[in-house]
């Protein structure tokens, strides 16, 4: 019914001659149709979105299909071995983050080479999924890019309860360009006309039986929208929609911080909401009403109680629609 087959691809070389490689599954349907690209794990630490894959392979395989699916469940397998976000600093000193180097150079630092590898079979997909994890104190979303109906499309297919547009290039404001999110995967998909999503499950380090039963239901809901399996999108309900931003309200020094225990993720809040208090674990002295700073959806609020100063403690999407 469906012809599968798994490739092993040379991604880069280490200085030693040692090749870092991946596997690459891909998923042909008996009749023509689109490409779908399917990645998970630019950031190792985000485990979540492999396992997605590994479970996605069993419904592939048993399934007719038309058109092709071709599926990376370690897209980064250097943060992958070492559970982190980022390579260390003698691996890619300048691009220690893969998913900031897109489309790659395959003449330029390790994770360019990897990211160029990997493009030649983003270029030829009609339509990308790049499966994120957040933190366990992050609502499930979706991502697409700001003003692309057919990412948007992807997002609302996908079928999380909140869906981000994030204003890219010009459209965005100075911080985007300091911090080099032109180079994301779905950014850069969507300039070269491919639509994209990004799904961000909840959960990272673990697998979360619940993260992982919304990225494959979501994955194969994208695949119906994109008619390469023969059904209908599963209806999720209608969505809110949101405008992701830069801004966050941050520790303004070291200390414990508490969050207020009644509120929700999802939550539509005000500006000037308490959503918790920092203090000096020593002298018991408040350092901070931490407060939201907009009109919004609560997507984020840290449960980690140790937060050094800049430490993102909450996050507001704004209300579009």
């Amino acid at each position: 019914m469906t012809d599968h087959v798994a490739e092993e691809v040379t991604l880069a070389r280490m200085p030693s001659g040692t090749e870092v490689t991946t596997t690459v599954h891909t998923y042909d349907g008996r009749a023509g149709g689109p490409t779908v690209y399917v990645q998970a794990a630019q950031h190792g630490r985000e485990v979540n979105g492999t396992e997605v894959c590994r479970r996605l392979h069993a419904e592939l395989v048993d399934r007719p299909l038309a058109g092709r699916v071709v599926v990376v469940p370690v897209a980064d397998p250097l943060t992958f071995d070492r559970v982190s976000y980022t390579t260390p600093e003698a691996l890619d000193s300048v691009h220690p983050n893969m998913n900031r180097v897109w489309p790659g150079d395959a003449a330029g630092t390790l994770h360019e080479r990897m990211a160029a590898r990997l493009w030649e079979y983003v270029e030829a997909a009609d339509a990308i999924v790049d499966l994120h994890t957040g933190s366990p104190d992050m609502l499930t979303h979706a991502v697409f890019r700001e003003g692309d109906a057919e990412s948007r499309a992807l997002a609302e297919a996908f079928g999380t309860d909140l869906l981000l547009s994030e204003e890219a290039g010009e459209d965005a404001d100075a911080e985007w360009a300091d911090r080099d999110f032109d180079g994301k995967l779905r950014v850069a998909a969507t300039r070269a006309g491919i639509p994209a999503v990004t799904p961000e499950l909840a959960h990272n380090k673990q697998v979360v039986e619940e993260a992982v039963a919304a990225g494959v239901d979501g994955t194969l809901n994208v695949l119906r929208h994109c008619d390469v399996l023969d059904a209908d999108p599963v209806d999720t309900g209608d969505a809110t929609l949101a405008r992701n931003h830069l801004g966050t309200v941050a520790a303004a020094e070291s200390g414990l911080f508490v969050p207020d225990t009644d509120l929700e993720l999802g939550e539509r809040v005000d500006a000037g909401e308490r959503v918790g208090t920092l203090y000096d674990p020593a002298t018991y002295e408040t350092l901070q009403t931490v407060e939201t700073d907009r009109v919004g959806v609560l997507y984020s609020l840290t449960k980690e109680a140790t937060v050094t100063a800049g430490k993102s403690l909450v996050k507001v999407a704004l209300l579009r629609e």
